[in-house]
């Protein structure tokens, strides 16, 4: 039984039963005591008598940074006694528990610290009442505890509890327990007063530790009390200095504050006085509606005096509750050039191209008249359609063109329409306010347009955007504006749009998956690019590159990349590259992985290279010709099935290994009936 136990289980037992009651109690932790402040605050302790004779040691802690005052504050007289005290400027905190302390924070102005109930209080109070009897009361002010109900099979205790309001309720609870023969009540010190009037023995609830607390809340609420009694002289200096309009109010539209900006704005001889009502002042401003909505606005265009201000209503708040609002004007013209100059600025790393003509590797004469074709065209403003297999650079021809136009210290912004669904496509384009659909970021988004304002904005497989967003796109390339989903209001955009698609658009456009109209505003350049297949020398100059590169990231080092690749030559130019340079630059990373464990070129097992590079080694992929663009679907279905089988029926590892995408790929098996194709379609 728990009376047996000894002291140091009974404080075992209290530290991990208090783990849960201070949270029902909604109770904070002790902290540490605070740094005295500048001056002597005046507190004020009202409370009962059995309180009272507890706090004393305290209050004598306590002298040397308070002045304390004790006050034998009974429920009936303590609001009178309070307010005598404020009138006289007696007391700048009062100090008191349960019935006092509500009534107090309801009938005064003054902060008021409360002494609050710990877990431990509890427990411990309990504990003491459990040595004097098996059935015990709790009389609680405002409500009861239901988590001590599983304490009274730990305890072997009896527990009855009664929650009260007021002095008369409190004893009616009294009475209440007598007749029910318990003889012994915990609470406060108005509880333990009645109980001991009653005949009953009363224990009081509370703490030294409480109570000390208390008296700590109350010096910090007397340091804050001390802040805000000169921040309205402070607020009043900002106000005067401030080059934007400010204006606030009352509940009852009385002018509380205002600055000379405003003043001007309004056209007044005099600064009005403090209480004038709004109305008197002027007939243009009015913020009747934030008072009554309790809800902010942002971004209100207003005329006055003959000019165009952006204006903010916000209400005023204190402890949840409107008491005022507040109304700030700004110069709409300086909005406009501030916000273009920060769109120009800001330039976030993300939104940037990296890459550069003379970055692009490559002699073979269809890549440089690609890349000549490229250049005249960064040095126009016009849309640009890039068109190439997959893998073939498309991107990094479009950041090229970008840097080499006079855009290129503006952002780049790059979107695959291929990678988004298309509720979130439209988002990711245009942005959203919040709240516009479930989900949406609090406080909304801007888009990819607005972000490459001044810029260029890249859109990646264009021909993968479905038709509904077409015709929002193309609205948009017309009019230069775009609206955020969930708002009205347009907002300008000057962009440089650069499209790519490894699909035929005509042919969309034929079957009706593509609109005509778009196809033509975004073909006002067009740029093809050509298949490594069809770039000829430019596969070993390439791979001279591009292993390079692998073999540093790997810490490679001693190895001719010259040698290594004379032993991979042949095959590397019957290799049809159906992923084009990125199939070649994932083979390089796969070779450079492969080499990492050797030395010196002459100690490479260049046979045991095969299962690393299937495709240049597999007997059903050495072709005795290469194909040409338009190469028959059955090799690359060949091709695809067999990266499937050497990967479990993974398509996304089948699909890394050719350096294709994974919508790529899909086409590539769509039209096998091998089984692996079917497990495809049935993972997708």
């Amino acid at each position: 039984m728990f009376h047996s136990c000894g002291n140091e289980t009974q404080f075992a037992f209290i530290e991990i039963l208090a783990q849960s009651i201070p949270l029902a109690l909604n109770l904070r932790p002790m902290p540490t005591p605070s740094t005295p402040i500048a001056g002597r605050p005046r507190l004020c302790f009202m409370g009962y008598r059995q309180i009272r004779l507890m706090a004393m040691p305290i209050v004598a802690e306590y002298r040397d940074r308070a002045e304390i005052e004790v006050v034998d504050g009974s429920f009936e007289v303590a609001l009178d006694l309070a307010r005598k005290r404020m009138e006289g400027g007696l007391v700048d905190v009062f100090v008191s528990a349960g019935s006092n302390a509500s009534l107090l924070r309801s009938g005064v102005s003054a902060p008021v610290a409360t002494i609050q109930l710990s877990g431990f209080d509890i427990l411990q109070a309990l504990i003491k009442a459990r040595s004097t009897a098996d059935r015990v009361g709790i009389v609680m002010y405002g409500h009861t505890l239901p988590e001590l109900e599983s304490v009274k099979g730990l305890l072997n205790i009896d527990i009855h509890q009664y929650a009260y309001l007021t002095p008369d309720s409190a004893r009616e609870c009294i009475r209440q327990l007598r007749s029910d023969g318990i003889g012994v009540v915990v609470g406060s010190s108005l509880v333990v007063e009645l109980a001991e009037n009653a005949g009953l023995v009363g224990l009081l609830a509370y703490s030294h530790a409480s109570i000390r607390q208390g008296f700590e809340d109350a010096l910090e609420l007397a340091r804050v009390a001390q802040l805000e009694a000169g921040r309205y002289e402070q607020l009043n200096t900002v106000l005067h200095t401030l080059q934007d309009a400010v204006l606030a109010v009352n509940l009852s539209e009385q002018i509380i504050a205002i600055n000379p900006a405003m003043q001007r704005i309004l056209g007044l001889a005099r600064p009005p006085r403090l209480g004038e009502p709004l109305a008197s002042v002027t007939t243009d401003l009015s913020l009747r509606e934030a008072l009554q909505r309790g809800q902010p606005e942002h971004g209100v265009v207003l005329r006055l005096q003959g000019r165009d201000w952006i204006a903010n209503r916000t209400p005023i708040l204190e402890h949840g509750q409107t008491t005022g609002a507040a109304l700030t004007l700004y110069d709409a013209r300086t909005i406009h050039e501030a916000d273009n100059s920060l769109r120009i600025q800001h330039r976030r790393s993300d939104h940037a191209a990296r890459h550069r003509f003379e970055s692009l590797a490559g002699q073979a004469p269809a890549f440089l008249r690609a890349i000549a074709r490229a250049r005249r065209y960064a040095a126009t403003d016009f849309s640009v359609l890039i068109t190439g297999e997959s893998g073939t650079g498309k991107e990094l021809f479009a950041q090229a063109i970008h840097n080499a136009s006079p855009r290129a210290r503006r952002p780049f912004v790059a979107i695959n329409c291929a990678a988004f669904p298309e509720t979130l496509l439209e988002s990711e384009l245009f942005g959203h306010e919040e709240g516009a659909f479930t989900g949406a970021r609090r406080g909304g988004k801007r888009g990819l347009f607005e972000a490459a304002h001044t810029g260029t904005l890249f859109l990646d497989e264009i021909g993968d955007m479905p038709l509904t967003l077409q015709t929002r796109l193309l609205r948009v390339l017309q009019e230069r504006r775009i609206t955020r989903l969930g708002s009205i209001t347009s907002i300008p955009v000057d962009v440089r749009v650069i499209a790519a698609t490894h699909q035929p658009l005509l042919q969309l456009v034929s079957t009706r998956h593509f609109r005509q109209d778009l196809y033509y505003r975004l073909n006002t350049l067009t740029l093809g690019l050509p298949a490594l297949r069809d770039r000829g020398g430019d596969v070993r100059a390439l791979a001279e590159h591009l292993l390079s590169q692998s073999l540093s990231r790997v810490g490679v080092s001693g190895i001719a990349v010259v040698q290594v690749l004379s032993q991979l030559g042949e095959a590397m130019m019957q290799h049809q590259w159906p992923g084009n340079v990125r199939e070649l630059e994932n083979m390089c990373d796969r070779i450079a992985v492969y080499l990492h464990q050797y030395n010196r070129i002459e100690t490479v097992e260049w046979g045991e290279l095969r299962y690393e590079c299937p495709e240049l080694f597999s007997a059903h992929l050495q072709l005795d010709q290469a194909p040409g663009k338009d190469a028959p679907q059955p090799d690359r279905n060949a091709l695809a099935l067999a990266a499937l089988e050497r990967h479990g029926g993974r398509p996304g590892a089948a699909a890394a290994e050719l350096g294709i995408s994974r919508s790529t790929f899909w086409r590539w098996c769509r039209t096998s009936e091998h089984p692996a194709a079917e497990r495809l379609q049935v993972q997708d």
